[in-house]
């Protein structure tokens, strides 16, 4: 910046993760939890300073610190991997890294079920001739495309039709085929709803909250694509929460989503930070 002859300074640098908890904290101060669900994924929490183990020196003055998780890169036996998740993860550009973002991220949903209907018409002529088709080309086959397959409610399943033959080249497809289809979209989807909030939830137990007599309100605030626009994804992952915590505990748990959090969250830390140095 100097080179360039602009009179600027940084005053901090954070991701996305953490610019959307900011912003969610500002705009709601009992948002503890923001999350990134859209093309990649990951979590960021608001930590008691005294249970970081690998704090040292002074702890701030808060009591408190940002802890972001990455969890982008958890990996555990506990994962539902399949072998489509393998084969994926195997010709990506960074193997056996990213586990549970390739799981969940909108960046891989749409190929994950790619590979589902390439099994499917390798074991039988269900889509015709596989040479003809497209289902040997990676990623073409997007989360916006699943999306769109997955909310699918004309009787003829008309939008299933025509995503699989502008998309795979996949033409003359009976009813029932269709609805395969959209049940393996939803079944895929709903695997990364249900990840995504297990991890939320693992998150909410490790500060303490979400338990029956804990009285407090907690906020998750969400940006990313993902949850903003796949209402099943939403749904699902809405649900899942209920599920894992419990009726009672639940109604004190609140997803939002922030839009542009992670833009309006730097300028907001950016803003402290200059008022503390001041």
């Amino acid at each position: 910046m100097e080179k360039q002859g602009v009179d600027m300074r940084v005053s901090a640098l954070i991701n996305d993760t953490v610019g959307t908890l900011a912003t969610g904290s500002y705009n709601d101060e009992d948002v503890v939890i923001g999350v990134i669900l859209g093309t990649g994924s990951n979590a960021a929490y608001v930590e008691k300073a005294d249970a970081i183990p690998k704090l040292e020196g002074e702890l701030p003055k808060s009591g408190n610190m940002v802890i972001n998780t990455e969890w982008g890169n958890f990996s555990s036996s506990c994962l539902p991997i399949t072998e489509y998740d393998q084969a994926l993860d195997k010709e990506s550009l960074n193997p056996r890294e990213q586990i549970f973002e390739k799981l969940i991220s909108g960046m891989y949903l749409g190929d994950i079920v790619r590979r589902v209907l390439l099994k499917i018409a390798s074991r039988s002529s269900i889509f015709g001739h596989i040479k003809r088709t497209n289902l040997k080309t990676r990623f073409i086959l997007r989360t916006p495309d699943i999306s769109a397959m997955h909310h699918d409610e004309t009787p003829d399943l008309r939008i299933v039709a025509e995503k699989l033959a502008e998309t795979l080249k996949i033409k003359d497809t009976s009813l029932e085929t269709r609805k395969m289809v959209v049940e393996i979209c939803d079944i895929v989807t709903s695997r990364s709803a249900r990840l995504a909030a297990a991890g939320i939830v693992g998150i909410i137990r490790k500060i303490g909250r979400g338990t029956p007599g804990d009285k407090r309100r907690t906020v998750i605030a969400i940006d990313g694509g993902l949850f903003e626009h796949y209402a099943k994804f939403r749904q699902c992952l809405e649900s899942t929460l209920v599920e894992l915590l419990g009726k009672e505990a639940s109604e004190l748990v609140a997803v939002k989503l922030t839009k542009d959090g992670s833009g309006v969250g730097a300028a907001l830390i950016a803003a402290a930070h200059s008022q503390y140095l001041n």
